[in-house]
C-alpha cells in the first residue's frame, strides 16, 4: 500500500450545513480551516499540528441558529474523511493512547482504531460557554468523530481548572492518539491487525 494514498475528500450537504473536509494522513500537520466557529477552527488547527495529518475544512452553517450544526457537522465529515482515507485500515497500529497536559490540566485520552465505534466521555466543565461556543458541544464534536471515523473512544479529564485548557487536552490528546494509531507499522504493512482479518 503507498503512503501516498492515504488522502481523502469528504463533502456533506443538509439544509442545515455545506462542509467539505480533506485529510491526508501521512502529511505534516497543515491545515487550512474555515468553520466561521473561531473556537472550533483553533481546535482544528491543533488536532492537524499535533497529528501530523493535513487537514483542510471548509465549513458553512446556520450559525445565526447557534453552533450545534456546523461543529457536529464538521466531526461528522472530518471523521468520515479519516475513515475513508484508512481504508480497510491495512498495515496500520490501530492503537493510540496520551496523556495531554496543558497547564493545571490533565486528560486521558485511549483510541482503537477498530472499525466499531463507541465513545466514553468523562469531562466536566464549570462553564456553560467558552466565549460564544456551548461547552457542551464538544462531547457531540467527539462523538460525531468516534462513530463517524469508526473508532473506539475514550476521554477522561483527569483534573483541571482551566475550561479553555480542558478542552484544549482533549484535541491535543486525541491528536497524539491518532498520530500513533494511524501510522503503519513497519513490522506488519501488509496485515490487517486483527485475528478476524477484518477492521
Amino acid at each position: 500500500m503507498g503512503l501516498n494514498m492515504r488522502t481523502a475528500t469528504v463533502e456533506r450537504k443538509t439544509k442545515e450545513t455545506q462542509v467539505k473536509a480533506t485529510v491526508n494522513l501521512d502529511g505534516s500537520g497543515k491545515y487550512n480551516v474555515a468553520t466561521g466557529i473561531g473556537f472550533l477552527d483553533h481546535m482544528m488547527e491543533q488536532l492537524s499540528r499535533h497529528s501530523l495529518m493535513d487537514i483542510t475544512i471548509e465549513a458553512k452553517g446556520d450559525l445565526h441558529i447557534d453552533y450545534h450544526h456546523t461543529t457536529e457537522d464538521v466531526a461528522i465529515t472530518l471523521g468520515e474523511a479519516v475513515a475513508k482515507a484508512l481504508g480497510e485500515r491495512r498495515g496500520i497500529v490501530r492503537y493510540g493512547s496520551a496523556l495531554s497536559p496543558m497547564d493545571e490540566t490533565l486528560s486521558r485520552i485511549a483510541l482503537d482504531l477498530s472499525g466499531r465505534p463507541y465513545f466514553i466521555w468523562k469531562v466536566n466543565f464549570t462553564k456553560p460557554k467558552l466565549g460564544e461556543m456551548d461547552t457542551e458541544l464538544f462531547r457531540e464534536w467527539f462523538q460525531a468523530f468516534a462513530f463517524n471515523s469508526g473508532a473506539t473512544l475514550h476521554i477522561e479529564n483527569l483534573y483541571g481548572e482551566n475550561n479553555h485548557h480542558i478542552v484544549e487536552s482533549c484535541f491535543k490528546g486525541l491528536a497524539r492518539a491518532l498520530r500513533e494509531a494511524i501510522a503503519i507499522d513497519a513490522r506488519k504493512s501488509d496485515d490487517i491487525p486483527s485475528t478476524k482479518g477484518v477492521l
